[in-house]
């Protein structure tokens, strides 16, 4: 079988620049992005059974772009002013500048961390060990995140404000690929939730990271392209490279 038709399950590239588009005129192949997974907020009443109070704390924290769009929804729906002494302390300097939707930037306290990983931020944090901490959270967090803000010498409260979820196809949605990129478990998890009599017969699989390869490993199926590896440390190298010698294959 020729791979004519690949899903990559994420956003589609904003501009006309893009790896992907390159290895679809390369190789003759239509490649279509549809993430299979999507951000939902919270709603004020599931974010108030947590019994969080937003303003009893002088500092947030945030490690994504969604979690500032969802903590000022929340705010708004719930009628909470955000008060000019507020500090801000975000995982990285992109995440920190998005702020600047909400927020009069230069008149507030804003912090930042030296890369996306939250043990660089905790010097940070720990120079401001007297302000009382909001971490604004996924569902899940993952355990690095948690294990550097556990070692920290702050006081912080947990408060959930967004989830990842299933993105499910509508009826009419076509689902016809030779091909099919992940990125995460839960994008794995999203396909048979879709598609529970999913058959992968000659479909190849490929996914980005260790944890999604577990996952398709887990559920079955079996996994064709796996990155990031020493020689291709990108997804769109190691399936430039995988569409070369497939295509030498099946000459």
């Amino acid at each position: 079988m020729k791979i004519k038709k690949i899903l990559v399950s994420q956003p589609q590239p904003q501009g006309e620049k893009s790896p992907y588009f390159d290895i679809s005129e390369k190789h003759s192949v239509k490649i279509d992005f549809r993430p299979f997974i999507k951000v939902e907020g919270l709603s004020a009443k599931e974010f108030r059974a947590q019994r969080v109070s937003i303003l009893d704390y002088t500092a947030i924290i945030f490690i994504a772009k969604q979690g500032i769009d969802h903590f000022f929804k929340i705010c708004e729906e719930m009628r909470i002013t955000i008060p000019e002494t507020m500090k801000y302390f975000c995982v990285t300097e992109s995440v920190a500048v998005y702020l600047q939707h909400y927020i009069h930037y230069r008149k507030r306290k804003v912090f930042f961390g030296t890369s996306t990983k939250m043990s660089d931020l905790v010097p940070v944090l720990n120079k401001h060990t007297a302000e009382k901490y909001l971490f604004v959270a996924p569902e899940i967090v993952n355990e690095e995140t948690l294990h550097a803000l556990e070692g920290s010498k702050i006081k912080y409260t947990k408060a959930v404000m967004y989830r990842t979820v299933s993105n499910d196809f509508g009826p009419d949605e076509e689902f016809n690929y030779d091909m099919l990129l992940f990125f995460s478990p839960l994008g794995v998890q999203s396909l048979l939730k879709n598609f529970p009599d999913f058959k992968q017969e000659e479909i190849q699989i490929g996914c980005f990271g260790t944890t999604t390869a577990a996952a398709v490993r887990e559920l079955g199926l079996r996994l064709d392209l796996e990155a990031p590896s020493p020689q291709y440390p990108s997804m769109t190298m190691a399936l430039d490279a995988f569409l070369r010698d497939y295509s030498k294959k099946k000459k």
